[in-house]
């Protein structure tokens, strides 16, 4: 298990009681390096939507927990925020939720010269994901050949 896997898994660990205590979802937690900063973020979700001030709840009790338990070697910063509109699609949940919407796939390499599909979400499994095309066709993918998988929005 790679460091940054142990460090979501530990993280994650400790915010899954604390989304029951406040009835939040947990929707996923990374560290990322971007532009040579280390990022802890965890997203957190409920219904009707992710407040400011339930960021700050779930940000203070995360870090003071991570300032006692010191496990992570290297500098970071760390975030708590809403998962927003584009959030990619990672858990089983995330897809079962999303059955029959409209969803955007960008793939890793073109397939039939294009690399970002959209359509509505009509079928997934650990291997595929199926969406129907507006022309009442579908497309399957390999999970593996999908670089992102999101809700649609259209603004």
């Amino acid at each position: 298990m790679s460091r940054r896997e142990q460090y979501e898994g530990k993280t994650e660990a400790f915010l899954l009681p604390l989304m029951e205590e406040y009835q939040f979802e947990l929707v996923d937690v990374e560290y990322v390096k971007e532009a040579g900063t280390w990022y802890l973020r965890a997203y957190i979700d409920k219904e009707g939507g992710i407040t400011v001030d339930d960021c700050e709840v779930i940000n203070r009790r995360l870090g003071d927990w991570l300032d006692q338990e010191d496990f992570i070697e290297d500098s970071y910063i760390l975030e708590v925020s809403s998962p927003g509109l584009g959030r990619p699609l990672k858990k089983e949940k995330d897809f079962a939720r999303s059955i029959g919407k409209e969803v955007d796939i960008k793939l890793y390499k073109p397939l039939e010269k294009q690399k970002d599909y959209t359509g509505v979400l009509k079928a997934y499994d650990k291997d595929t994901v199926t969406i129907g095309l507006e022309d009442g066709s579908e497309m399957t993918f390999d999970r593996p050949g999908i670089a992102l998988i999101r809700l649609a929005f259209d603004f």
